[in-house]
């Protein structure tokens, strides 16, 4: 695919000075950095790029996917098929040249403004297109770059990935999916006339990775930085094999049932009927490989000790710290540290208890395990309220505002599932009664 010279010299986008001031970053970033993705159609792409934004977003990174297929679609009428994309059709690649750099320049915009990471979703296949978004991002606006090109000869992968996705966009809404699977196929065929793989020699000045057949093999070349290692360390973790993840809170403990904080009592007489409960239900699943995960706390052991799978206990499950607050009711600690219970309610998620952890802090304990999660099959998570609403917001894509208040019932088994671009969840209520702490911690 070439390039129009003539509508890249005419955007706006080319008349900006950089306005990015590498003294106002956060935290983790010095530079704001821009992935590019770059692919065939249905290799991945977007699924690697929503993960990716989902997974930095969690960990604190300010992180946001520019897709140049929504910018298309804005631009014209509905689409009509393939031919749009044939590299012989000038009016049409006119159209996708400057969709391309409308959304470059909002990206750009939004990175001056307040982002850190930007996902640039779009095929991006030949050394001309990239070799401009290393002109625009770098050059111009001195951000760092790192291509991501999904390349895969699977065909099962692929077939997948049309039948779950691609005829599912709004591209072909209302048509019949033999007819959009064909003209989806022809799509591609297009793309392969122009398509110029990353290559080493040709581009030895970028940072990129490639990612073989979803994962099965990785190479990087020339990562620079805390960012992108940690970007290519995620992305060589993460698969895309059906599978279930099962989370739940250990049952009623006897602290639960008096309303007080931490600690690590034993489970009360309505926990243990929970255990039993969960351990006939994951029985009755048949899950296949299943593995079992726990805190090292008395109560989450204690639940899961029934269920017949390889059970690992993690110190990274363990339920947040209260610090001085453990083993404490929430009416004890207001009485007792009235500054420190009003600090907490004005920033649940920043808020440390003295001598204990925040929600931040959590969710940096959890990185390793969210880490081995995208690398297991079937797990069984028993831990504690903070814990999976730390780890809920990871796969539901909840922002770090949220995560305090995400409902985690006790006596509740919650099932996730791979959806196209996120995760299905399932909610099972089991039939014991517990007490209701939806507030605490």
């Amino acid at each position: 695919m070439h390039v129009d010279w003539s509508i890249v010299k005419a955007h706006p986008l080319m008349r900006r000075e950089s306005l990015v001031d590498p003294d106002n970053r956060r935290h983790y970033v010095n530079l704001p950095h821009v992935i590019a993705m770059v692919g065939l159609p249905a290799r991945g792409k977007t699924y690697i790029a929503k993960k990716l934004t989902r997974y930095l977003n969690w960990i604190g990174v300010v992180t946001r996917v520019f897709n140049v297929g929504e910018y298309r679609r804005q631009a014209t009428e509905a689409y009509k098929n393939h031919s749009f994309f044939d590299p012989n059709n000038k009016e049409a690649l006119a159209i996708r040249s400057k969709c391309a750099l409308d959304a470059l320049e909002d990206m750009c915009q939004w990175l001056e403004q307040e982002g850190e990471v930007a996902v640039y979703d779009a095929t991006n296949t030949t050394f001309e297109r990239r070799k401009l978004i290393y002109d625009i991002v770098c050059e111009k606006f001195g951000c760092k770059l790192f291509f991501i090109e999904s390349l895969c000869d699977d065909e099962t992968i692929i077939e997948a990935n049309l039948k779950e996705v691609k005829v599912k966009s709004p591209d072909y809404k209302n048509r019949d999916v033999d007819e959009a699977l064909s003209d989806f196929m022809t799509r591609i065929e297009h793309y392969k006339k122009v398509y110029e793989s990353l290559d080493e020699k040709e581009e030895s000045n970028y940072s990129f990775m490639q990612i073989y057949n979803a994962g099965q093999k990785v190479f990087v070349h020339r990562h620079e930085g805390h960012i992108q290692s940690r970007i290519a360390y995620y992305l060589m973790n993460i698969h895309i094999n059906p599978r279930s993840i099962y989370l739940t809170r250990h049952g009623e403990s006897e602290f639960n049932a008096l309303g007080k904080v931490g600690g690590d009592s034993g489970l009360s007489e309505r926990g243990w009927e929970y255990a039993k409960m969960l351990s006939k239900y994951i029985k009755e699943q048949k899950i296949p490989r299943l593995r079992v995960w726990t805190s090292l706390l008395k109560r989450t052991i204690q639940t899961s000790s029934a269920i017949s799978a390889p059970q690992e206990r993690w110190k990274a499950l363990n339920e947040i710290d209260a610090g001085i607050c453990e083993e404490m009711t929430y009416e004890e600690i207001k009485q007792k540290y009235p500054q420190e219970f009003a600090a907490r309610e004005e920033n649940k998620f920043k808020y440390r208890y003295p001598r204990g952890e925040s929600y931040e802090d959590l969710v940096s304990r959890l990185e390793p395990v969210i880490m081995e999660l995208e690398r297991q099959e079937n797990v069984l998570v028993v831990a504690h309220q903070a814990v999976l609403r730390c780890l809920l917001a990871y796969f539901l894509d909840k922002k770090s505002i949220e995560i305090p208040r995400i409902k985690v019932p006790l006596h509740t088994i919650l099932k996730l599932t791979r959806a196209a671009y996120g995760c299905d969840i399932q909610e099972i209520r089991v039939p014991v009664d517990a007490v209701d702490d939806h507030q605490l911690l």
